[in-house]
């Protein structure tokens, strides 16, 4: 800068000097002269400056300014620890309606997907002709099932009959026989013939518990038909909503297919969520929570099951919350929850004044505006402040934004950060 401002003056002057020779008026060599002179009295008086400068540095030093810290005041605090879940919303208890009989055509549908059902209510019901025929065939054999039971009875008698006549001739034929009246071939036929008798009327026997055999058969066979004509209307087991309809008019009915109906039991629903696994520990059976349903709103619920697996690919737990029947809630809509975990009072910090240093919590404490390092024991949290259980009482001031370019003993400037610890929302 000196060297700038001395070339500026001499140049000024020489130009002053060649102006005034080229008008006459004065003489180059003492205009020169006196140029030297000027330039000699600036630069004794810039380096008068200098060294006052320099001297008033070596006599004062450099005022080096503390790093400013935002700061904030340890204070009592209402904690409310949330923990947020989301999935979708499915039926509390689904139960699939499929026919009982198969291979039997649809004939009408009777309710559609939303309707409300009541227990016992037909919702559909199947062709039964075929059914019909049958029965109509099982009347017929069981009439002759019943006309064989007579007629082997009527046989047992008549050969019961035989058998009285067989049993008389040969007893009147043994004294005859004894005495020689009677040959031995005549006594001979009236025992055999008396014991064919006896086996006729076995076999008659035999013959009634047959056809009271085949009877029972067709009788099976009338009431497993009539069991099917009975289940040609499909009904509800139970009160509730269906959710669901994949069956179509003359659609073959099957059991083993895509089930006919969905049906939600007593219509009630419930948000199926899932924890990450940190959290899942702290949610119990009867917790509140406020579910927000897209396009219901705020639904109340409560935690009516928490799962005892935790997926190991994802590592989510599953939680369900209990919804009741709002008619507004549809099935498979998203929900996201807040769960009430537990409520505390204690002292709240942000969440940036905590550091973690060989798993100990630790914040930074100003003291007589300089940095203290104070190990602090930690509860509940929330998404802006943690509360402090240990380490700290009321009324202490602590970094609001902690870092590790903080050291105990560091000088700082206090300033209030606008950000203040509040209730969990």
């Amino acid at each position: 800068m000196k060297k700038w401002i001395i070339l500026a003056v001499v140049l000024t002057a020489g130009a002053v000097a060649v102006y005034l020779d080229h008008a006459g008026h004065i003489d180059l060599r003492a205009t020169v002269k006196q140029g030297e002179k000027i330039v000699g009295e600036v630069v004794q008086s810039l380096s008068k400056d200098d060294a006052h400068a320099a001297t008033k540095t070596a006599d004062t030093p450099e005022r080096v300014l503390a790093p400013a810290v935002s700061i904030a005041t340890v204070k009592p605090e209402h904690f409310i620890e949330e923990i947020m879940v989301t999935g979708s919303l499915v039926a509390r208890e689904e139960i699939l309606i499929a026919p009982e009989v198969e291979n039997l055509r649809v004939l009408t549908l009777l309710v559609e997907e939303g309707d409300s059902v009541e227990k016992g209510q037909v919702i559909a019901t199947l062709e039964r002709e075929t059914l019909l025929a049958k029965r109509a065939q099982n009347d017929a054999n069981l009439r002759r099932a019943e006309a064989a039971i007579a007629q082997a009875r009527s046989r047992i008698r008549e050969t019961e009959a035989v058998l009285v006549e067989a049993e008389a001739q040969l007893a009147r034929a043994k004294p005859l026989q004894q005495r020689r009246i009677l040959s031995d071939a005549i006594f001979d036929q009236r025992r055999a013939a008396t014991s064919t008798a006896r086996a006729q009327l076995a076999t008659a026997k035999d013959g009634v518990l047959l056809a009271q055999a085949e009877k029972a058969q067709i009788e099976a066979q009338r009431r497993e038909v009539v069991w099917n004509l009975s289940k040609t209307e499909i009904r509800a087991p139970t009160a509730g909503l269906i959710t669901r309809r994949s069956a179509r008019i003359g659609d073959q009915a099957s059991g083993v297919k895509t089930a006919m109906f969905h049906l939600a039991k007593d219509g009630e629903i419930e948000l199926e969520a899932a924890v990450i696994e940190p959290k899942l520990a702290r949610v119990n059976r009867g917790q509140k929570v406020t579910v927000h349903v897209a396009g219901a709103g705020k639904v109340d619920g409560e935690v009516r099951l928490v799962s005892p697996e935790i997926d190991q690919a994802t590592r989510l737990g599953r939680v369900r919350v209990f919804l009741g029947t709002n008619p507004q809630l549809r099935i498979g809509a998203f929900g996201r929850g807040t769960i009430i975990a537990s409520r505390s009072e204690g002292l709240a910090v942000p969440l940036s004044a905590v550091l973690f240093k060989d798993g100990n919590a630790f914040v930074h404490k100003i003291v007589d505006g300089k940095v203290k390092s104070v190990t602090v024991e930690l509860g509940l949290n929330s998404n802006t402040g943690v509360e402090i259980t240990a380490g700290l009482k009321p009324g202490d001031i602590v970094v609001a934004k902690s870092g590790s370019f903080l050291r105990d003993g560091d000088a700082v400037r206090p300033i209030l950060a606008n950000q203040q610890v509040s209730e969990v929302r």
